[in-house]
C-alpha cells in the first residue's frame, strides 16, 4: 500500500473514532458541531495553502441586500479574493472566488440529502463574472459540491437510489454527457457532485478526470450519471484527490468588479475633473 493512501486510510479511522465523542450529547446541535470542526481540521492540515476554509454565504453580482441565502458548513475559496465579513465569524464569499463548498452530516438520510441537493443547485446558479487570459490542467466546471457523513445506509446504492427522486422532486434534470472523459469533464453536475461516507463508500458525479469508470464502461451506458462505490476505506482519499485535483490546474484570470457595483452613481454636480 503507497503513503497516500495508508494516510488517508488512518485518518479516516481516526474520524471516525472521535466523532463518536460528541454523539453522547443530547442536543442534534452539539453533536453536529464538532464534527464540523473535524472535517475542518483535516481541510486545514492536508489542503493547498492556496485555497482557504471559510463558512458563510455565497454571493453573486445579483445578490441583494436581505434576501434568502444558505448558510454554508464549509467554504473552500482562493485567497486572492475579497471576502465581506459580517461579524462572528460569518462571511460573503464572492462566487468568483469559491471552489468548491462541503456540507458536513453526521447521520445521511434521504432528507438530509435533499437540503444538500437543495442548496447545491442554488449554488450553481450564482453566476461568475471573471476575465480569463489563459488557463492550463484540470478546470472544474462549476462551483463543486460535496457531502460529508459519519454514518449513514449500509450500502452507498441506496444513497444512489434517493438522488433521481429528489432530483425529480426540484426539478432538476441532467445535462447532455457524452460518452468519453473528455467530453464530460467540461460538464458540470447540476447539483452536487459527490457524496462521501466515511467507513462506507462513495457517489460521485462521473465528470472527474480521474475515478474508476472507463470509457469502454461509458459507452456501453452513456446514461451512466454515477459512479457508485462501497469500500471500507477510501472515501477521505478520494475526497482529497478531488479537492486537490480542482486547485491542481493553471488559469491566468482576474475579478471583473463591473457587475458589482452597476447602482453606483454620483448625485448631480457631483463629478468634476482636474488637472
Amino acid at each position: 500500500m503507497g503513503l497516500l493512501k495508508a494516510h488517508m486510510d488512518s485518518v479516516e479511522d481516526h474520524l471516525l473514532a472521535i466523532s463518536r465523542v460528541p454523539a453522547n450529547s443530547g442536543h442534534s446541535l452539539h453533536k453536529g458541531t464538532p464534527r464540523e470542526a473535524f472535517i475542518r481540521e483535516y481541510l486545514e492540515n492536508h489542503l493547498s495553502q492556496n485555497l482557504a476554509i471559510g463558512t458563510g454565504e455565497i454571493v453573486d453580482a445579483d445578490s441583494r441586500p436581505g434576501a434568502a441565502r444558505n448558510q454554508i458548513d464549509i467554504v473552500l475559496y482562493r485567497r486572492n479574493y475579497p471576502k465581506l465579513s459580517f461579524g462572528g465569524g460569518i462571511n460573503a464569499f464572492l462566487a468568483e472566488s469559491v471552489v468548491a463548498i462541503i456540507e458536513v452530516k453526521s447521520t445521511l438520510t434521504s432528507d438530509e440529502l435533499g437540503k444538500s441537493i437543495r442548496v447545491a443547485r442554488r449554488v450553481k446558479e450564482l453566476r461568475k463574472h471573471v476575465v480569463k487570459s489563459l488557463y492550463t490542467g484540470y478546470q472544474p466546471p462549476s462551483i463543486l459540491s460535496y457531502v460529508v457523513a459519519y454514518d449513514g445506509p449500509a450500502q452507498m446504492k441506496t444513497v444512489h437510489g434517493w438522488i433521481d427522486p429528489i432530483h425529480r422532486a426540484e426539478g432538476i434534470s441532467y445535462p447532455p454527457m457524452g460518452a468519453t472523459a473528455d467530453t464530460r469533464v467540461n460538464v458540470a453536475s447540476p447539483a452536487v457532485d459527490g457524496v462521501f461516507v466515511l467507513g462506507r463508500g462513495f457517489v460521485q458525479f462521473d465528470n472527474f478526470p480521474m475515478g474508476f469508470a472507463n470509457d469502454a464502461v461509458r459507452k456501453q451506458n452513456p446514461d451512466m450519471h454515477w459512479v457508485v462505490g462501497d469500500t471500507a476505506k477510501g472515501s477521505l482519499l478520494l475526497l482529497f484527490l478531488c479537492l486537490t485535483l480542482a486547485m491542481s490546474g493553471t488559469t491566468a484570470e482576474w475579478l471583473d468588479p463591473s457587475p458589482y457595483v452597476t447602482d453606483f452613481s454620483l448625485p448631480p454636480g457631483g463629478l468634476s475633473f482636474g488637472r
